[in-house]
């Protein structure tokens, strides 16, 4: 990819490289970072995102500093967190952690908080948060077993995927869409474009 400079995403996500590809930006590298979610003691939802986003950014940084071709990229990393009230809920792997969430999600309104966290290639570092407010429909037990049985919310925050089949349990959404998804594009490209990076780059050859 001559003619822009390097680009790493510290994730593995495959929703996260999707959604930069919507936006006409593929990463030259993936660094995901291998850092502890656990929510400290008291922890409020924004400032976790926060600081998982942080740290995923230092820790690709410490990797990128390492390799001579990606020396002097921008980084970009991010974390999300569902959170009811002051509640964050957990990045469901068990069937149990996931039948939890969706019945706490049943009917009732929960913040999606996305931190974004940019590392310039002068490794000056830029965040961003992004809260989105969703509102789930009452949820059957024939509901909450079937979505179960799906597999789908395996890993996602919050027990769901709304890119999947829970996008037919919202009732309502304010805010970013693609930030409940795990990447908030607008706010990830007007940060990009802000420190000069060049987000247009791709789009022509985008079709």
């Amino acid at each position: 990819m001559l003619g822009r400079p390097k680009f790493v995403l510290a994730s593995g996500s495959p929703r996260r490289v999707s959604l930069l590809g919507q936006a006409g930006i593929e990463p030259d590298a993936l660094r995901p970072a291998d850092v502890d979610e656990t929510p400290k003691r008291g922890e409020l939802p924004r400032a976790c995102a926060n600081r998982l986003a942080r740290a995923k950014a230092d820790a690709a940084l410490k990797s990128v500093q390492l390799d001579d071709e990606l020396r002097g990229s921008f980084i970009l990393a991010a974390d999300t967190v569902v959170a009811v009230g002051r509640r964050i809920l957990p990045k469901a792997e068990l069937v149990d952690e996931a039948s939890q969430c969706l019945r706490l999600l049943s009917g009732r309104n929960h913040r999606v908080y996305t931190s974004i966290c940019l590392v310039t290639p002068k490794e000056g570092f830029r965040q961003r948060l992004v809260e989105t407010r969703v509102r789930f429909k009452r949820l059957t037990e024939d509901d909450i077993n079937t979505y179960i049985g799906s597999g789908e919310w395996r890993g996602k925050a919050g027990g769901y995927a709304i890119q999947g089949i829970a996008g037919s349990f919202v009732v309502k959404m304010v805010g970013s869409y693609t930030s409940v998804v795990g990447l908030p594009l607008y706010e990830t490209t007007t940060l990009l474009a802000g420190e000069g990076f060049p987000i247009r780059f791709g789009w022509l050859n985008a079709s």
